[in-house]
């Protein structure tokens, strides 16, 4: 069974789309999947996070924010939350884990990137962790 990934954050337009992003260049599309959504979403993504993920070769300027509903966090596996705090739904039956990792929002390049490589980190230990990376990755060292 493929695995549901959901990242939230409150606006969805920098944080989560960076580990949705992430994680879906690392994992292996038939063993997991990552979305992101947030509890407030903005109306577009952070131009400084798209700026911070063009240098890393992931373009975002398609993504669109989207709102992080029942539903959808009730479709997933595992909901993992960045900075949303109690706006984020408890779903019975969905692991969730929370990442305290600061809003780029408005920061400098230079702090974003900061950022940015926190949550590449972040998602790489836990697609490593759940066996869900593709077989490069998983080669690589």
């Amino acid at each position: 069974m493929k695995t549901q990934v959901i990242f939230a954050c409150v606006h969805n337009a920098g944080r989560s789309q960076m580990a949705a992003a992430f994680f879906n260049r690392a994992a292996a599309v038939s063993r997991a999947h990552a979305v992101s959504a947030g509890t407030k979403p903005a109306d577009e993504i952070q131009p400084e996070v798209i700026a911070a993920m063009r240098e890393v070769g992931i373009d975002l300027t398609g993504a669109r924010p989207r709102r992080l509903t029942e539903d959808l966090a009730a479709a997933g596996q595992l909901l993992v939350t960045m900075g949303c705090g109690e706006t984020c739904p408890v779903v019975p039956g969905v692991k969730r884990d929370d990442w305290p990792i600061d809003d780029p929002k408005g920061e400098p390049l230079d702090r974003v990137r900061r950022i940015r490589d926190e949550i590449h980190e972040r998602v790489d230990r836990l697609v490593a962790a759940e066996g869900w990376a593709t077989e490069a990755v998983v080669a690589s060292p």
